[in-house]
């Protein structure tokens, strides 16, 4: 005597041809691998967006070491280093409060000039 199952997708009871059989149909199979592979993808992105929670910090300290032994800075270096926009950068050289020189497309800055600007 078959026994009937309950489809683990649908909730329906059926009665299954062998005894591996979990789904009432291919089409609740379909679906059901569908829902499991979007539960995936979503368990691997929230794993992701907690290592990027986590990794930032570690990515601003090597940032702030590399631009800690440049001579040169760009003017988003500076603005990461002093911890302000690029655009507050660029306002404070249109005052002519820092001088930077044209290198290609890049604006470029000394270090020295940018440590001599705070022990003014």
């Amino acid at each position: 005597m078959q026994v009937p199952k309950i489809c683990n997708h649908c909730g329906k009871s059926f009665i299954a041809q062998t005894t591996v059989t979990r789904f009432c149909s291919h089409k609740c199979s379909q679906r059901n691998y569908k829902k499991r592979a979007k539960e995936a993808k979503i368990q691997k992105s929230l794993e992701d967006t907690m290592t990027q929670m986590v990794s930032p910090s570690q990515a601003n300290i090597t940032s702030t070491s590399s631009q800690t032994s440049k001579d040169f800075l760009c003017i988003n270096d500076i603005s990461d280093l002093l911890g302000v926009s690029r655009w507050t950068i660029q306002r404070m050289v249109q005052r002519g409060q820092l001088t930077v020189k044209q290198v290609g497309r890049k604006k470029m800055m000394s270090r020295q000039q940018l440590e001599s600007f705070f022990k003014q």
